[in-house]
């Protein structure tokens, strides 16, 4: 099969178009999906750049998201059967024989569900990495519930445009930040009932001024570094803050957070598939189910920013690397 290889660490160069062994069902609970699209997401530039989680290993098939259609089964499989289209979260972490950048994958069927019906292949491989990363964060981390204010940096981005309508399913109000009016109509669209052009605007005082001086129940950190320690400024007291990147934390940067008694919460929702925990990863394609379900009910829909053929995704990792993509970016088979 075709796939595209990262055959070392560094820039866009090392992902290279090759024919590598077809796959094969090696454990009777596998399906073999014949891949129609990838995700393209900021781990897939991160572990190009940086390096895999499996170091040992001295190439890689990049990609955690995919959608496409069942090709066979294993004997004991019985969710699905042979021409099933289904989209998942899968691999893409530098094991081998994984990832979405090829034109095959085996899963486990415990990890894989049902796509949208209402939606492309493109679209539903857009979501899987982002969708569970926003339901961890405000519903499995804090809690979200109806009537609370929560504010979401980047509501434009590939994490934060789902966010913003998981919360508004949950009947929470939501401030969000966006760089330009363009990105501004697009989350009022999604629900957003304040959007706050943050290089026009103090997102702290803006959302303090909507909170009555209180500050929002839950605060969503996209973007990490000096926003994050910001933030801790514009959640009340005894509030939570969930963040997806890691913190550069002294006690002198969290001191407003100490005052304020505020919770802090860790988002890696690749962390199930690094341990192998088999009850989060089932939990994990219990969301997307979830999900898919809403987005043909209407209540959810993925912003698909732009795709490509397989070959040009150097081209996809190009534009995702310069951190101003508005949605998702997919590529196809």
């Amino acid at each position: 099969m075709k796939a595209i290889v990262m055959t070392g660490t560094g820039d866009v160069d090392v992902l290279k178009l090759q024919d590598v062994a077809s796959l094969q069902i090696t454990k009777p609970t596998e399906i073999l999906v014949k891949i129609k699209a990838a995700g393209i997401n900021p781990i897939d530039t991160k572990i190009r750049s940086r390096g895999t989680f499996y170091p040992e290993y001295s190439s890689a098939i990049l990609g955690c998201d995919g959608a496409g259609i069942v090709e066979s089964v294993g004997s004991q499989v019985t969710k699905f059967q042979v021409g099933d289209e289904v989209y998942y979260c899968s691999g893409g972490l530098g094991k081998p024989n994984t990832g979405n950048y090829a034109e095959y994958a085996v899963i486990e069927e415990d990890y894989v569900t049902f796509k949208p019906q209402s939606l492309s292949f493109a679209e539903s491989a857009c979501l899987p990495l982002v969708l569970i990363t926003a339901w961890e964060s405000l519903f499995d981390r804090v809690n979200l519930t109806e009537d609370q204010k929560v504010l979401i940096h980047g509501g434009a981005g590939g994490v934060g445009h789902v966010a913003i309508q998981l919360a508004k399913i949950k009947g929470a109000k939501v401030a969000t930040t966006v760089s330009n009016p363009d990105k501004e109509r697009l989350v009022r669209k999604l629900g957003a009932d304040l959007p706050i052009l943050y290089s026009q605007q103090d997102f702290i005082q803006t959302t303090l001024d909507w909170t009555n001086g209180k500050g929002v129940d839950v605060a969503f950190d996209t973007i990490g570094g000096k926003t994050f320690f910001d933030t801790c400024h514009a959640v009340k007291v005894y509030g939570d803050i969930v963040t997806i990147l890691e913190p550069d934390c002294s006690i002198e940067k969290l001191k407003s957070a100490r005052n304020r008694n505020l919770r802090i919460s860790l988002e890696l929702m690749l962390t199930p598939a690094l341990m192998n925990l088999t009850e989060a990863l089932k939990h994990q394609t219990h969301i997307l189910a979830q999900c898919a379900s809403w987005i043909d009910e209407g209540k959810l829909t993925v912003h698909l920013h732009q795709t490509f053929p397989l070959q040009e995704v150097s081209i996809a990792h190009k534009i995702i690397e310069t951190g101003s993509v508005t949605g998702k970016i997919a590529i196809t088979m």
